[in-house]
């Protein structure tokens, strides 16, 4: 299944890549709203998932996105690269994308997704199925023990900051730091790596 995995990334294009992000979303969004108008009894009852509060949306938020970002660093720092290793995904995805194209892509995964799994499935259904659930359809990292754990702590610790805040809104934010600055450092590496390339290119011609 890895091995399949990684054969079809290399062989998709980044457009491609990107058009299958762009409609696993817009599934996740219908799904989203259908489910909304089955179990909701009103607009109001949505509406009150967003709670808007300063301090646990941008403090609360913040340190458990920006927490969950340096523990995955620490991770790839510590552990041997081939069990961070997506199948090359995420690297293909991100590397070559603008600055505002991944804050882009990253608002539209976290609305969509916190949206779903939190404010639909977990206010209905609870922690344990929104979570599993949520974790399960990351379907690249179920033949990597350590990635497939990474992602449901990330949807437990999710599911609890909802649960805790009663804001949709504190879920979104943190979901959104931690997409957008690990595609950000994907991008960051990608160009520091191309840099040093070049540079060595440079020296070879020169000498």
């Amino acid at each position: 299944m890895k091995n399949n995995q990684a054969e079809l990334v290399k062989q998709m294009s980044t457009r491609e890549l990107l058009y299958h992000l762009y409609l696993s979303q817009l599934l996740f969004f219908i799904i989203a709203i259908i489910l909304a108008l089955w179990l909701f009894d009103s607009f109001g009852q949505v509406n009150d998932l967003l709670v808007y509060n300063f301090y646990d949306i941008f403090v609360i938020g913040t340190l458990v996105g920006v927490g969950v970002v340096c523990i995955d660093l620490i991770l790839m720092k510590i552990l041997p690269k081939s069990l961070m290793d997506d199948g090359g995904i995420n690297e293909k995805m991100f590397q070559t994308r603008s600055v505002t194209h991944i804050i882009f892509l990253a608002g539209i995964i976290s609305i969509t997704e916190e949206f779903l799994f939190r404010g639909v499935i977990q206010t209905h259904f609870g922690i344990w199925i929104a979570s599993i659930l949520f974790a399960v359809l990351h379907i690249r990292y179920l033949s990597k023990w350590v990635l497939f754990l990474s992602v449901v702590v990330l949807s437990f610790l999710l599911g609890y900051l909802y649960k805790w805040t009663g804001s949709l809104f504190v879920t979104i934010w943190a979901h959104f730091l931690i997409d957008v600055l690990l595609a950000l450092k994907i991008r960051m590496d990608y160009l520091k790596s191309r840099d040093v390339s070049i540079s060595k290119d440079s020296l070879e011609e020169k000498s």
